[in-house]
C-alpha cells in the first residue's frame, strides 16, 4: 500500500470520536511524525458528499487504506450526536 498525499483514502475502522465509520473516505492533506516516536500519522480531510469540508483530522497510517478497482462508493447520512 503506497500512500500519497492528496489522494482519497478509506478508513478501516470505526472512528466514532469523529462520527466516522469504517469505508468513509478522506483526502489525505498531510503526514506527521509520532511525538514519542510511535506509529506515524496521517492528516485526514473528510468531505461531505457534496464537497463540502466537514472536519479535518489525525489518525494512524494502520487505519487508512488506499482505494481499490474493486470497490464501489456508497452515501450515509452523519450521525450526529446531540
Amino acid at each position: 500500500m503506497t500512500l500519497e498525499l492528496y489522494q482519497e483514502v478509506a478508513l478501516t475502522c470505526d472512528l466514532p470520536e469523529y462520527e466516522l465509520r469504517a469505508g468513509d473516505i478522506a483526502t489525505l492533506v498531510d503526514f506527521v511524525s509520532h511525538p514519542s516516536g510511535g506509529e506515524e500519522g496521517c492528516v485526514l480531510e473528510v468531505f461531505n458528499a457534496v464537497g463540502e469540508s466537514l472536519r479535518v483530522i489525525v489518525v494512524p497510517v494502520s487505519v487508512v487504506d488506499v482505494l481499490r478497482p474493486d470497490e464501489i462508493l456508497t452515501v450515509r447520512s452523519l450521525a450526529r450526536t446531540n
